[in-house]
């Protein structure tokens, strides 16, 4: 798959194409069924798909300080795109003049004249170009005047997550947020990821017989309300049962937040300054604070057997 940053890194003789354009946060159920349905009219057309998305999220430029909690970086969301047929990606970088650019000129400066659209696959409530005054109803009318086609395609999914809300980026960050990370992987049709380098923390996890690889998450990541998680901890191509901390640390007055991953039945690892990703699987308890050095430890004890039987029943099913 081709990945682009900038309408300059399109290549000159990029050809007639079937484009879908939106932030795509998470690439949840409800993305996959717009950007599945353009890989699809575009193996019908014989041309290329392409995903155009935004880089910071449209809000942080729109009102500074709004950024919200991403579910997944832009690479991710790329291999995401990638495993579901798409061609090429292209992230165009959100500045205050891009956003000034009316729904007409869009149309033309991105779409005809850069990515040559056949087609445009949408979901029923796009809005694009200055103000979001563009809909798709005007993307259609400009669709006749520069010969290329617009489908909306329903991406309201629906199940037990959120009491039956349907399927959004705002609704699995609310969940992710109140650590309720089984709903959000309903929605996503995986468990929610975070990632960033395995830094030096202070070590107390190795000195209680539970050593912890301390990922330094990245900017505006989405994590989990504080407390223990079953999952995984990814390193190198490995996925690791592990049993997720995340908080404070109250047990020894900590105040920074941090997520720490315990790569269950595993000794011996070195995974300092290596990237790594931690996969939420099921929520085990809150954050606490014990009476006693041995409650904790007997408490850590029973996290870890509780998640190794998550993590085995879900394999297993």
């Amino acid at each position: 798959m081709q990945r682009w940053r900038g309408l300059e890194d399109i290549p000159q003789d990029w050809g007639r194409s079937v484009v879908t354009i939106g932030s795509y946060d998470g690439v949840h159920r409800g993305h996959q069924l717009i950007i599945s349905h353009a890989v699809e009219r575009a193996r019908e057309l014989g041309a290329p798909s392409v995903v155009v998305t935004f880089d910071p999220h449209p809000s942080e430029v729109v009102r500074p300080g709004s950024h919200p909690p991403l579910l997944a970086p832009h690479h991710r969301r790329a291999e995401l795109m990638a495993d579901l047929g798409v061609d090429a990606v292209l992230i165009l970088p959100f500045t205050a003049e891009f956003s000034k650019l009316s729904p007409a000129d869009f149309v033309v400066k991105v779409l005809v004249d850069k990515l040559h659209a056949k087609a445009v696959v949408e979901g029923p409530n796009f809005r694009f170009g200055h103000k979001a005054a563009g809909n798709v109803a005007f993307l259609a009318e400009q669709g006749k005047t520069y010969d290329f086609e617009v489908e909306v395609v329903d991406l309201y999914v629906t199940g037990e997550a959120g009491g039956g809300e349907p399927f959004s980026s705002t609704l699995t960050r609310r969940l992710v947020a109140e650590g309720d990370v089984e709903g959000a992987r309903e929605i996503l049709g995986r468990p929610h990821r975070v990632e960033g380098v395995v830094v030096r923390g202070a070590q107390r996890g190795r000195e209680l017989g539970f050593p912890t690889a301390n990922v330094e998450t990245l900017p505006h990541t989405a994590i989990p309300a504080d407390g223990v998680y079953a999952g995984w901890l990814l390193v190198e191509g490995e996925a690791m049962p592990a049993a997720i901390s995340v908080g404070t640390n109250p047990q020894f007055d900590g105040t920074e937040r941090t997520v720490e991953a315990y790569a269950i039945d595993r000794v011996g690892l070195d995974l300092y300054g290596l990237h790594a990703a931690v996969d939420f699987l099921s929520f085990v308890r809150g954050q606490a604070r014990f009476e006693s050095i041995e409650a904790l430890l007997e408490t850590m004890a029973e996290d870890v057997k509780r998640c190794r039987e998550l993590i085995a029943a879900y394999d297993g099913e």
